[in-house]
């Protein structure tokens, strides 16, 4: 394996620990335990896996990823409105903590 394959091997392991850890520990965590569905659980795996597979993460990808997840979601028409509108501003407003991880 080539450095800079490495480097990008190793930044997306640390992005997606970021975003494990933002949503279930923290002060948010115990929260965020609290209200977790299936569903929300498997949209989240979903937005980290497309994360995984981006080298540079910018702000603007990883809003693009999560709207084009929570589109499916609504698509599915097994979710409320309300709750995926919730999730998709918790995923959002992660990206804050997110890029601090990154830097």
């Amino acid at each position: 394996m080539k450095t800079a394959e490495k480097i990008g091997a190793g930044i997306g392991v640390a992005t997606l620990a970021a975003i494990g850890a933002y949503f279930l520990t923290g002060k948010h965590g115990e929260k965020n335990r609290e209200t977790v569905r299936g569903w929300m659980l498997k949209m989240k795996g979903e937005v980290l896996e497309k994360v995984e597979d981006l080298k540079n993460l910018k702000k603007e990808d990883y809003y693009e990823i999560v709207d084009e997840v929570a589109a499916r979601y609504e698509r599915l028409g097994r979710v409320s409105t309300s709750e995926l509108k919730h999730l998709v501003d918790d995923l959002k407003g992660a990206w804050d903590h997110i890029s601090k991880e990154l830097s």
